[in-house]
């Protein structure tokens, strides 16, 4: 017995030796477990190049806007009697707000997002209805697709874009497998795109119903609906556009006016015809900021739907090809974050985000050198518009919030 205690104190030790050993391993995988998760939370990992690509692209399209909206309205503001900062100081406003939805969204976790997307088309569809509702709608340029709110303006069809891509994204990876059946997985979301381009269309703003049918497309060609009823989904739905078009014979007039620029320059054609003046003044470098004739009353809207023929006079091809790279990079760049990312949700948000600009982009700039008909469309990051700028700030969030998180 005396001899056995020795042996059994030993045992006793080591066993307490091993216990401290394996708490404290679990105590620091545990710790270890608790700082990869916040580190994954908050987006403290290495980014990838596209990270940083697409927040330089972001913040110099928004100081490039900021300073065009200076140069082209405050020449207009001045003629209507009022400061010529005044429009340059709503669209820092818009900015400024703009970043607090960019943050927002960047920071916000795709799991939430993911399940509060259903919210987001229903809460748009009241807004955009809300612009019918007499004293509160506001019609700007023949479309009553403005909300009026003191000195500010609001064009909830902006913020409708951006909800069928993030409800689009929610919607069709719940309905992953369910793709083959196009009745099942594409038509309920169909009838919110529906809805919101037949509200557009009432409204009077054509191009924003393309653009929301666009997306709508887009995002079910990404998700991999079935071609066949996508191509027939969407060669009624032009028809329809063109029947809806030709029925009023004023509204065909100026949707057809870009075939035919130089004979309808007194007309529908004038907008078209000035700006491609102004854009031909410019040359390889450009007048200079602030030395454009264009924004003097020569070119109508110089200052939202036709900024772009303002870039090309002021900063000639140079600034234009420059402008133009920049939305390349944006572009390329969302569709690298959407290859990158391993989970449906996040490669269909950021994706769609990519067809968004796409759409919206080149119908506006071919709209104002005269390819394709003016309907009406801002160009993001650089019209003056907060609603279209903070939709566009916050779609861009979304894009880094998915780049961060490629896993």
């Amino acid at each position: 017995m005396t001899l056995a205690l020795p042996n059994r104190s030993r045992r006793t030790s080591q066993l307490a030796e091993r216990r401290r050993a394996a708490l404290e391993s679990a105590q620091k995988a545990r710790r270890t477990g608790r700082r990869r998760r916040y580190q994954e939370d908050v987006g403290r990992d290495p980014k990838p190049l596209g990270f940083y690509v697409i927040v330089a692209v972001t913040l110099a399209l928004v100081a490039f806007g900021l300073v065009m909206v200076l140069s082209s309205s405050s020449i207009v503001s001045f003629h209507r009697g009022r400061s010529p900062w005044y429009y340059f100081v709503k669209q820092v406003f818009w900015a400024g707000l703009g970043m607090v939805a960019l943050v927002t969204t960047y920071r916000m976790p795709l799991k939430v997002l993911h399940t509060t997307a259903r919210v987001l088309p229903p809460f748009a569809v009241v807004l955009m209805l809300a612009a019918f509702t007499p004293g509160l709608g506001k019609t700007v340029n023949g479309a009553q697709a403005w909300l009026a709110i003191g000195d500010y303006t609001i064009q909830p069809s902006e913020f409708m874009k951006l909800a069928l891509v993030v409800y689009g994204a929610d919607w069709l990876t719940r309905r992953e497998k369910q793709l083959a059946d196009f009745k099942e997985a594409a038509l309920p979301y169909l009838g919110w795109v529906g809805i919101g381009a037949f509200i557009a269309i009432a409204q009077g703003d054509l191009g924003s119903c393309l653009v929301i049918t666009a997306i709508g497309m887009s995002m079910l060609f990404l998700a991999g609906a079935p071609l066949r009823p996508l191509f027939g989904l969407s060669l009624v739905g032009a028809l329809g556009f063109v029947t809806y078009a030709r029925l009023d014979g004023d509204k065909w007039a100026r949707f057809t006016s870009f075939l035919d620029i130089h004979g309808t320059r007194e007309t529908d054609g004038y907008q078209v015809y000035q700006a491609l003046i102004s854009i031909s003044n410019g040359g390889l470098t450009g007048t200079g900021i602030g030395a454009g004739t264009g924004k003097w009353g020569y070119v109508p809207l110089a200052h939202t739907d036709f900024i772009f023929s303002i870039v090309g006079e002021e900063m000639g091809l140079l600034g234009v090809l420059g402008l133009l790279t920049l939305f390349v990079f944006l572009i390329y760049f969302a569709f690298q974050v959407a290859l990158s990312c391993r989970h449906r949700f996040g490669f269909l948000v950021a994706a769609g985000i990519g067809c968004w600009f796409i759409v919206q982009i080149s119908i506006n700039i071919g709209g104002v050198i005269g390819l394709l008909p003016v309907t009406g469309l801002t160009l993001p990051f650089i019209s003056f518009g907060g609603s279209s700028l903070i939709a566009s700030m916050a779609a861009a969030g979304l894009l880094m919030n998915v780049a961060r998180r490629p896993r």
